[in-house]
C-alpha cells in the first residue's frame, strides 16, 4: 500500500465525494478515481459502494480507515521530526464561533500576526456538533468549543477558561432590580442567537422544566444584543460579549444565576500528533485566553 494511495483514500472517505477530494488534494478527478481503484486492486476488496451520484464506505473501507489515518499521521510525525524548522510555519485550520472570534481571540490572532507571520490561521465558523465532527474527520486541525461537558468522544481537549453567562434586558424592564426565579421567565419574550449555541440549548432545557418556551431568533449575538437593548425581550449571553453594553447602561443584568457552567475549550482529534505550529497555538491559547478571562 503506497502512502499516497492511503492519503487519497482517507480524503475520499472523509468527504465522501471524489470531486471534492480531488479539489482538496489538487488532483484531477480521474487521478483520484484511478488511485482508489489501484488501492482496491492491491487489497483485493472494494472500499466504496457507488450509489448513483453518491458513495459510501464498504465494510472493508470502514475497517481500513482508522489504519490509514494512523499510517498517515505516523508518516507526518516522522517527516516533522526531521524537517520542522526552528521558526514554526504552516497553515492551521481552526474551528471557532462568533462569540470567541470577536471577544476572546483578538489577542491570540494579534500574537501570531506579529510574532509568527509564517503561521497562517484559517478560521472556520461552526458551533457544537459541527465543530466536533470536523475535528474527528480531520477537516479542522483544532477547534474552539464552549460547552458544559469537557470530555468529547474521539477528541482531546484542554479547558482555557470558565465562561460566565449573564441574563440581560433593557433598562426599565419589569424584572430589573428584582429577584428572578426560572419560573418568572417562561411567560416573558425571550431572545436568542441561532440554535446550536450550548448556552441557548441549556437555557431552553432549563426553562422547559417550567413550561413551554419559545425564542425570537436573531442569528447573531450582535443582533440579539441590539434587540434586547431595544426592549424586545430578555436574553442569556456570555458576559464577555455584553461587557461594553453593561458598562454603558444600554443593558442591565437580571438577578438570575444559570444552574450550569460553560467552559471555553480547545480540542483536536484524539491520538493526533500536533505539528509545531499547532502546539504553539494551543500553548498560546491557554495563556492568552485565560489571561484575558482573568483566570490565568
Amino acid at each position: 500500500m503506497e502512502l499516497r494511495l492511503l492519503v487519497t483514500f482517507e480524503k475520499v472517505a472523509t468527504v465522501l465525494s471524489f470531486t471534492r477530494a480531488a479539489a482538496e488534494l489538487s488532483y484531477a478527478q480521474s487521478s483520484v478515481t484511478g488511485q482508489i481503484r489501484a488501492l482496491e486492486s492491491s487489497l483485493g476488496v472494494e472500499l466504496f459502494d457507488r450509489l448513483g451520484g453518491r458513495i459510501r464506505l464498504t465494510a472493508a473501507g470502514e475497517r481500513l480507515l482508522p489504519y490509514a489515518r494512523q499510517i498517515i499521521e505516523l508518516a507526518e510525525e516522522a517527516r516533522a521530526a526531521v524537517t520542522e524548522p526552528e521558526e514554526p510555519s504552516g497553515t492551521l485550520t481552526v474551528g471557532t464561533m462568533e462569540s470567541l472570534t470577536s471577544y476572546r481571540l483578538p489577542p491570540l490572532l494579534e500574537y501570531f500576526h506579529h510574532r509568527h507571520p509564517r503561521v497562517r490561521l484559517a478560521l472556520r465558523t461552526t458551533i457544537g456538533d459541527e465543530t466536533r465532527q470536523a475535528l474527528r474527520q480531520g477537516t479542522y486541525d483544532v477547534g474552539f468549543l464552549m460547552e458544559e461537558e469537557t470530555e468529547h468522544p474521539g477528541l482531546t481537549s484542554t479547558v482555557l477558561a470558565v465562561e460566565p453567562l449573564a441574563l440581560v434586558a433593557a433598562p426599565g424592564h419589569a424584572l430589573a432590580g428584582a429577584a428572578v426565579a426560572t419560573a418568572d421567565l417562561t411567560d416573558r419574550p425571550l431572545l436568542a442567537p441561532e440554535p446550536g449555541c450550548a448556552y441557548r440549548d441549556l437555557f431552553e432545557r432549563e426553562l422547559k422544566s417550567f413550561g413551554d418556551v419559545g425564542f425570537m431568533e436573531f442569528g447573531t449575538i450582535e443582533a440579539t444584543k441590539r434587540a434586547a437593548a431595544a426592549g424586545l425581550g430578555i436574553t442569556l449571553l456570555p458576559e464577555v460579549t455584553i461587557a461594553a453594553e453593561l458598562a454603558a447602561g444600554s443593558l442591565v443584568r437580571l438577578a438570575w444565576q444559570p444552574p450550569f457552567t460553560l467552559r471555553t475549550q480547545l480540542a483536536w482529534r484524539a491520538g493526533k500528533r500536533l505539528p509545531a505550529h499547532a502546539r504553539l497555538f494551543v500553548e498560546q491559547a491557554r495563556r492568552l485566553v485565560s489571561e484575558q478571562a482573568g483566570q490565568g
